[in-house]
């Protein structure tokens, strides 16, 4: 006796495959992964806006250095604390000299002043970014210094002293949309750490 169904209702014994071709209607088998799809489109249409506006969450003036403080040491992993210790301001009248007699003074064991490209630290002030001052070496001598044996230390101009540069990241405050509270960027900038000591171009052949 041939199998006889309600209109919608799926007979057993037959595969579903051809109760559709039967039918005349889509593979049903496609509806599930239609399905799942709308379903992952919808919900990263929703999660978008609530992931960026984290990013950009706003702070207000209060709240912005303990949020930058807690940013730099979560997710931006890296010292800022280079070696201060007896730096001057940036804009200081102090003036900077080759410190050629400190190659004599055998007890001085600072890296800073034993090479040859000598540097002390300068402290450096950015507004408006966290953290919001920092330690920057300046080299000390136009050329390096140079020793031979029985004689004097020299400056030769035969070499040049440059500063060693390493790329470190701050957080800048931007105003929001609403124009009374801030957002933190991060952004990079190039800092002395040292200087090193390096063949003049001029003299090159």
């Amino acid at each position: 006796m041939q199998k006889k169904r309600l209109k919608g209702v799926p007979l057993k014994g037959v595969p579903l495959r051809a109760q559709v071709k039967e039918a005349n209607l889509a593979p049903l088998c496609l509806l599930p992964q239609v399905s799942i799809i709308t379903a992952v489109l919808l919900l990263s249409l929703h999660a978008a806006p609530a992931w960026s506006s984290k990013r950009q969450r706003c702070y207000s003036e209060e709240e912005l250095s303990e949020a930058a403080e807690k940013k730099l040491s979560t997710y931006y992993l890296q010292s800022h604390n280079l070696p201060a210790r007896g730096a001057v301001a940036s804009d200081s009248t102090t003036s900077f000299t080759c410190p050629l007699h400190l190659y004599q003074q055998q007890q001085n064991l600072k890296i800073s002043m034993r090479s040859v490209s000598p540097w002390t630290y300068v402290i450096k002030t950015m507004v408006d970014h966290y953290p919001s001052s920092y330690a920057e070496a300046k080299c000390l001598c136009t050329g390096c210094i140079l020793m031979e044996e029985g004689h004097l230390p020299v400056e030769s101009d035969n070499y040049v002293s440059i500063p060693l540069m390493q790329s470190r990241l701050f957080l800048k405050r931007e105003l929001c949309n609403g124009g009374s509270k801030y957002h933190l960027t991060p952004v990079t900038l190039d800092v002395a750490v040292g200087c090193v000591c390096l063949k003049s171009r001029s003299k090159e052949v």
